[in-house]
């Protein structure tokens, strides 16, 4: 195989066939350890038992040991462990319909006993934490010895269960499932399953730019409530979460005021949920407070892409008058109200000018201009009042935050 300039980072495995020892050796071995998206570590496939000469080699050339290769049996070993302490964490949790269910009917049965899993997973924070560990451990096990004979099918069943829990929990999270590629077709579907029948995929499909076109759609009244009648309360939670943080992440690409508002806000209601106990799962109130909150806050950010209407303002210039306001209060002085609505649609007028510069954030001259532009005009509407020069330095981050995303 090439060697030399080989570079391929999404490579995971390569296999050993023919003698290589030495630099040689280290630089064929090389060839899965670039880091790539989802890419946990490289894999080598030892067919003729090089593993002595490679430990040498990695000694000779490396900073490690004789005993940097991860053997066969020590991966067994560790895998077992591991799924040892998956069970224990579940073991107040019945899975016999997914490993039991059979005719007719199973594969629905199969499904919903992934949701209830997950669920229960996420009874509490710290259990949440420790099973999404332990399960990327025992995935990182598996992924060393999963063509050794030793294991057994049931073995790989439960692996497979839990990897299917943590896919779901991962993409509630994170955006993705890293593990159903390796998965066997079956779970993978009941995977794409499960998260499209609560939900999920419609709002992990939405890119920024599809986000944007469909905000007025994806948060309108209908879309929240068919989120509110998932009857799964973490798993609804989890959903209102990541579409508040989609609605916000909006918000803040053109108003950064509501934008650090909105996200503060939104931050406190994170770590109260994740103060949750074990006896808050018997309190439904306590979930149905939580996502009541969430899809309050939601119809805000919502409200906040409108709002500026009633002074005659569009979006963009309700950003900037935004900022203009909240700089009265920061600061202890007052305004006239039609003055500030002018001055925002001039400001954001000069901002627009400049962006006929697509590289101006390269550009200290441009970035310049705008500055000495932006006094001038402030100084005209006489603004602010008082002697304060740190006003013009965050009304100029407010500039920046507008045109780097027009």
């Amino acid at each position: 195989m090439w060697l030399t300039g080989f570079d391929v980072p999404c490579l995971d495995a390569i296999y050993i066939d023919k003698p290589i020892q030495q630099h040689s050796l280290i630089q064929t071995i090389s060839r899965v350890n670039r880091t790539f998206a989802g890419k946990d570590k490289g894999i080598v496939v030892d067919y003729i038992g090089i593993k002595r000469k490679m430990n040498l080699a990695l000694k000779q050339y490396g900073a490690g040991s004789e005993q940097n290769v991860e053997d066969i049996t020590a991966a067994i070993t560790e895998f077992r462990n591991h799924l040892d302490l998956l069970d224990k964490l579940m073991y107040k949790f019945d899975a016999s319909a997914y490993f039991k269910s059979a005719g007719n009917g199973a594969e629905l049965k199969k499904l919903d006993c992934l949701k209830q899993a997950q669920e229960f997973v996420q009874t509490t924070k710290e259990k949440e934490t420790r099973f999404m560990g332990l399960a990327k451990r025992l995935k990182a096990a598996y992924d060393i010895c999963v063509g050794n004979e030793g294991i057994t099918q049931t073995e790989r069943d439960r692996a497979h269960f839990y990897f299917a829990i943590r896919s779901i929990l991962h993409k509630l999270t994170k955006g993705n499932a890293p593990d159903t590629a390796q998965m066997n077709a079956r779970v993978r579907e009941m995977i794409a399953s499960a998260l499209q029948s609560e939900g999920v995929e419609d709002v992990l499909q939405l890119s920024d730019a599809e986000a944007d076109q469909a905000k007025q759609n994806i948060f309108d009244d209908e879309y929240l409530q068919h989120i509110n009648r998932i009857k799964l309360p973490n798993t609804k939670i989890k959903l209102l979460q990541m579409l508040l943080q989609k609605a916000i992440g909006q918000i803040r690409k053109v108003n950064k005021v509501k934008g650090v508002n909105f996200t503060q806000k939104m931050q406190q209601l994170v770590e109260q949920y994740n103060d949750r106990t074990e006896q808050d799962i018997l309190k439904s109130e306590v979930y149905e407070e939580m996502a009541e909150t969430l899809t309050d806050m939601i119809v805000q950010v919502r409200k906040a892409f409108t709002e500026g209407e009633e002074k005659g303002l569009s979006f963009e210039e309700t950003a900037f008058y935004d900022i203009l306001k909240s700089l009265c209060v920061k600061y202890h002085f007052t305004y006239p109200e039609d003055k500030l609505i002018a001055l925002s649609k001039r400001v954001k007028i000069l901002v627009d000018e400049q962006a006929a510069y697509p590289d101006w954030d390269k550009r200290d001259d441009i970035k310049s201009a705008l500055k000495v532009d932006l006094i001038i005009l402030l100084d005209e509407f006489g603004y602010p009042p008082v002697e304060r020069d740190e006003v013009y330095g965050e009304i100029f981050e407010q500039a920046e935050n507008f045109k780097k995303n027009l």
